[in-house]
């Protein structure tokens, strides 16, 4: 039995086979940012969700948006999370990169 697929790791958790991955969907063409309370606290973070960009493109993308607006934030499930209610300055801040955007309600 040469042919035994690993099928737990200690190092990596559970291991899905190749195929069984799911590819990155492709976007719209439009950018939607929203704001999102739900699960912090009362805290609140813009959720910018609809890019059409590999990882190494929307990591320095988000950085850029969290140096411009001066404040935290990650990357989660393919979307960008800014810390702080900045819908509008992130609305105009990718809108001058060429994005299409429009605010979604939340």
């Amino acid at each position: 039995m040469s042919d035994n697929l690993v099928v737990y790791s200690t190092d990596k958790g559970r291991i899905k086979p190749k195929e069984a991955q799911l590819s990155r969907d492709k976007g719209d063409g439009i950018i939607r940012i929203q704001r999102q309370t739900s699960g912090r606290k009362g805290k609140g973070v813009c959720v910018i969700s609809g890019f059409d960009l590999d990882d190494s493109q929307l990591s320095k993308l988000a950085a850029e948006l969290k140096k411009r607006c001066g404040c935290g934030g990650s990357i989660k499930d393919e979307t960008i999370e800014i810390q702080g209610d900045k819908r509008d300055l992130l609305k105009t801040l990718l809108e001058e990169k060429g994005f299409k955007v429009k605010l979604a309600g939340g």
